[in-house]
Parts: C-alpha cells; sequence; structure tokens
C-alpha cells in the first residue's frame, strides 16, 4: 500500500473515532453539553439547546461516514465547518478570559479547560479534514 493511502486511511480512522466518541460523549449527557455550550456565551439560550440537540448526532454520523468512507467529500467538509466553528469558539472564549470547560471530548466539568493546546488540537484536526478533502476530490 503506497504512504499516502496509509495515511489517508489512518486520518479517516483517527478522525471518525474521534468524533464518533465525541458524539457519544454528548449524546449520553444532554444537560451537561448544553450547560458546556451556553458557558462559551456566543448563543441565545434557544440555539444553544438546538445545537446540544443536533451537533453530537451530527458529530457521530459523520465519524462513521468518513470511517465508511461513504460520502467522503461532503462529510469532511462538514468537519472542516465544524472545526472552523470550535476554533472561533475556543479562541473568543481564550481571548474574553473565559475559564470553562469546552465540551469537545467530555461534558459537565469532566474535559479539558478552553486553552492554547485545545486550539491546537483543534487547528490540526481541521488540517487533517482539510487534508482528506482534498484527497477525496482526486
Amino acid at each position: 500500500m503506497k504512504p499516502r493511502k496509509v495515511v489517508h486511511v489512518l486520518l479517516r480512522l483517527l478522525l471518525g473515532g474521534l468524533y464518533i466518541y465525541a458524539g457519544i460523549v454528548k449524546i449520553v449527557d444532554p444537560a451537561s453539553f448544553v450547560k458546556d455550550i451556553d458557558n462559551y456565551r456566543m448563543l441565545p439560550y434557544v440555539l444553544v439547546t438546538l445545537m446540544a440537540a443536533i451537533l453530537p448526532w451530527l458529530e457521530v454520523i459523520v465519524g462513521l461516514l468518513i470511517i465508511l468512507g461513504i460520502w467522503l467529500q461532503g462529510s469532511t467538509l462538514i468537519l472542516i465547518v465544524l472545526n472552523s466553528v470550535f476554533i472561533v469558539a475556543i479562541s473568543s472564549a481564550m481571548i474574553r478570559g473565559l475559564d470553562i470547560d469546552c465540551g469537545c471530548f467530555a461534558v459537565g466539568g469532566g474535559g479539558s479547560q478552553v486553552g492554547l493546546m485545545r486550539l491546537l488540537e483543534d487547528i490540526a484536526f481541521l488540517a487533517a479534514s482539510c487534508w482528506l478533502f482534498a484527497q477525496s476530490r482526486r
């Protein structure tokens, strides 16, 4: 197998698995996820609850599609948009000095704090998503 193909498969498995895990954690405890989103103080509460209801399922579905290699262009494009939004939200929280959990891979106070490491991780996920998107166009 060519090295590029190996990287492609590994990135699909990594990103897909991460998003499936992140979505399931939020699905299991939706009330805590609502609080985590609301802590960012970026959206009116009605949009917070709507986002908390939709985002986890979107993460699980997109993760599955990426792992399976189905609709790869569309699913990686969704990841690009999601990661861009996450980067903006985390950057905004950092600039405003909010000391909050990111709500990424754990909810209700059990996750990691918003900060430089979380921002760099999301930038890496964005780069990987962009690479997969570009490869899926070939």
